[in-house]
């Protein structure tokens, strides 16, 4: 099954719903990715052989690896953590993750500042631009198993919003006055 997006409506009850807008507005997988965000469908059950993981690792210069289990039973600080994920934040670098059981939600800013919602599932491989803004919470199954991959050593710094100055955002906002109307590829 392919990635779902669509744009949220506006509303502070549970961010594990859904929150789809009355009419349902779903967003292209092409949308996201003139937004810079990549996604490719792999096969998780099998991640340590997957070739096709390999050469994305390969390409892209992911060298680290970990696994992250999001759920109450296995995340210490379990609420804490959560709502540090769902607060609007940048980082200075691509954010990766592979989901390889369970589902999710990652929430980015389109060009007109409204939250697209990506639900991510089992096989999904998503690739979030270093200055987009976003932020990330569980669907109501409350788990997710997640690869988090790295160029080097790995960092999770968050820089919560407002960072209009922040390099990253500053070349984020720039690659889109670059490519006027040239979408990126999507995998």
């Amino acid at each position: 099954m392919a990635m779902e997006a669509w744009f949220m409506e506006d509303s502070d009850s549970d961010p594990r719903l859904p929150h789809h807008r009355n009419p349902k507005e779903f967003v292209p997988l092409d949308h996201l990715a003139e937004l810079g965000v990549l996604h490719w469908r792999l096969n998780p059950t099998d991640y340590e052989n997957d070739q096709e993981l390999r050469k994305i690792r390969e390409t892209r210069g992911y060298n680290y690896m970990d696994l992250l289990d999001i759920c109450p039973e296995k995340l210490n600080n379990y609420e804490d953590k959560l709502k540090n994920f769902y607060t609007e934040h940048i980082h200075a670098d691509e954010e990766i993750r592979y989901c390889l059981e369970g589902s999710g939600y990652f929430d980015v800013r389109g060009k007109d500042d409204r939250w697209i919602r990506i639900w991510i599932k089992a096989g999904d491989l998503i690739i979030l631009p270093a200055g987009i803004y976003h932020r990330f919470t569980l669907d109501t199954t409350n788990y997710v198993k997640l690869m988090r991959l790295f160029m080097g050593e790995p960092v999770w710094t968050a820089y919560n919003r407002p960072q209009e100055e922040h390099p990253a955002r500053k070349e984020y906002v720039e690659s889109f006055t670059k490519k006027v109307g040239v979408a990126l590829k999507a995998h």
